[in-house]
C-alpha cells in the first residue's frame, strides 16, 4: 500500500521522535563529514565501492513534503493508489471512509529527517537535525545511494501491478540498508543471533522503535506492510549473508514474498519461484494486481486474529491475481488463487471461510457440486470456487454486494503457468 517509494523511515529515524531539533545544532558541513566517514565503512561492508560521491542537499522539513506530495500526485500514483484504496476496503483491511492519500503522506512526513531520492541520485538531510539523530539514517540512506549505482531503484520501484514482486525487492532494498545501519550502530553482523531473545526480539525492538502517534493510529494492514520491508528485509539480508558470502542480495533478487520469508523458497535449486495467474477480461474491472502470501496472511489475520492460523494457511501460497469490479451496488473483487497442493488449498478455503463468517456474521455456507461454498451475511455474498487449473490447485473467491451476479471471472479462461 506504499504509494511513495523509498520514504525511509528505519530505526534511527523514528527514535528522532520527540527530539528538539535546534536550528543552530548542525549544517552541512557535519552532515559532508558523517557521509565522507560512513562511505568507505559501506563499501567494506556492502563489499562494492561506490562509482562516485552521492550528492548532498541540506533542506528544510516543508520542502520535504513537498516532495512527497508531489509523489503521490503523479498520475500513475494516483490510479495505483486508488486501485489499492479500493481493493483494502473491500477485503476490509482499511476503513471505508479513510483517506489513504492524507494518511500516507501524514505518515511519512511525521518525523523524516533524510532521504534518498532516485530520480534526482540527491541525499537530502532536513537541516537542524542533531549529529548524533541523523548519524544513523545519513548511513542508512547511503546504502541506497550505493545500491542505485549498480541497480536502477526508481525503475525497480515502479514494477506496475504486481505488489508483491514489489514487495520483495523493496524488502531486499530497504532491508540491506536497515541491516547496515543496524550492523555498525550494534557493531556485530551477528546481532540478530547474539541479542538476548534472538531474532524476536529484533523485530520486537525495530517495531516498537517505529510506534509514532501517526503510526500507531494506521491500519494494522499499512504498520505491517511498511514493517515488513525493514523487519523481514533485514532478516532475509542476514541469512543471504550468511548463506552466499560475497554475492550481492540486490544482485539475486527474491521473486516474491515467499521467497523472503522461507528459505525452502530462495535457498535451494530450483527455487519456489511464483506461478504466473492470468485472468481474462472482466467487465467494469478497473485495477488488478497480486497480494502474495504476506498480504494474504495479513488478510485472514485482520478478521481471524489467529497468527498461527492465518500463517499456516498461508503457506503454500504459489501466486494469485484479483481484479477489482464496480458494480451498481458497490465494488467487488474476484481473486485467484494456486496453491502447491490440494492440502494448501483445501486449508486456504477453510480458514479464508472462518474469515468470512467472523467479518460478515455469516452463518454456515450452502454448499454445491465440486466444493463450491457461499456466503451471505452484512449485505455481501461470497464465494469459494476450489478447481484445478492446467494441472495448478487454484481457489476462486469472489466477493460482491448483495444481489450482484457472482459470475465475474469465467474460470475456464483462467491460465496459470510458470
Amino acid at each position: 500500500m506504499d504509494g511513495v517509494k523509498l520514504c525511509c523511515a528505519g530505526v534511527a529515524l523514528i527514535l528522532a521522535a520527540g527530539c528538539r531539533h535546534d536550528p543552530h545544532a548542525t549544517g552541512r558541513g557535519v552532515y559532508a563529514d558523517i557521509i565522507a566517514r560512513d562511505i568507505p565503512i559501506i563499501e567494506k561492508s556492502v563489499g562494492v565501492p561506490f562509482k562516485r560521491e552521492p550528492v548532498l542537499e541540506v533542506t528544510t522539513h516543508e520542502a520535504v513534503r513537498k516532495f512527497l506530495m508531489e509523489q503521490v500526485e503523479d498520475s500513475v500514483e494516483l490510479r495505483d493508489l486508488a486501485g489499492k484504496e479500493a481493493t483494502y476496503k473491500v477485503l476490509g483491511l482499511i476503513p471505508d471512509t479513510m483517506d489513504v492519500r492524507k494518511l500516507l503522506v501524514d505518515l511519512y512526513t511525521e518525523q523524516i529527517i533524510g532521504l534518498y531520492n532516485p530520480k534526482t541520485k540527491v541525499l537530502y538531510v532536513v537541516d537542524g537535525v542533531p549529529e548524533e539523530v541523523v548519524g544513523p539514517t545519513i548511513m542508512h540512506e547511503l546504502v541506497h545511494a550505493l545500491q542505485d549505482q549498480y541497480i536502477d531503484l526508481d525503475s525497480l520501484l515502479r514494477a506496475p501491478n504486481d505488489d508483491d514482486h514489489l514487495a520483495a525487492a523493496k524488502a531486499v532494498i530497504e532491508g540491506e540498508a536497515n541491516f547496515e545501519q543496524m550492523q555498525q550502530t550494534l557493531g556485530d553482523g551477528n546481532f540478530a543471533v547474539r541479542l538476548p531473545g534472538g531474532r524476536e526480539r529484533l523485530r520486537d525492538l525495530i517495531r516498537d522503535s517505529q510506534m509514532t502517534p501517526m503510526f500507531s493510529a494506521a491500519p494494522m494492514v499499512i504498520q505491517e506492510e511498511a514493517l515488513f520491508s525493514y523487519i523481514n528485509g533485514a532478516d532475509f539480508v542476514q541469512r543471504f549473508k550468511t548463506r552466499e558470502p560475497g554475492k550481492l542480495p540486490f544482485r539475486d533478487m527474491p521473486q516474491s514474498t515467499e521467497q523472503v520469508m522461507h528459505d525452502g523458497a530462495y535457498f535451494t535449486t530450483p527455487r519456489d519461484a511464483p506461478l504466473r495467474v492470468t485472468l481474462p477480461r472482466v467487465p467494469g474491472s478497473f485495477y488488478e494486481n497480486t497480494l502474495g502470501e504476506f498480504d494474504t496472511r495479513l488478510f485472514l489475520y485482520e478478521h481471524l486474529r489467529d497468527q498461527e492460523l492465518a500463517s499456516r494457511a498461508a503457506i503454500g501460497w504459489g501466486g494469485d491475481r484479483y481484479v477489482v469490479v464496480r458494480t451498481p451496488k458497490g465494488n467487488g473483487v474476484a481473486w485467484v488463487a494456486a496453491w502447491d497442493s490440494a492440502l494448501d488449498a483445501a486449508e486456504f478455503v477453510d480458514a479464508f471461510g472462518q474469515a468470512v463468517q467472523s467479518r460478515y456474521h455469516a452463518s454456515a455456507p450452502a454448499t454445491s457440486a465440486g466444493g463450491v461454498r457461499t456466503y451471505s451475511g452484512r449485505g455481501r455474498t461470497v464465494v469459494l470456487t476450489p478447481r484445478e487449473i492446467g494441472g495448478k490447485n487454484a481457489v476462486l473467491i469472489v466477493d460482491v454486494p448483495a444481489g450482484e451476479s457472482t459470475q465475474l471471472l469465467d474460470l475456464s479462461r483462467v491460465t496459470i503457468g510458470g
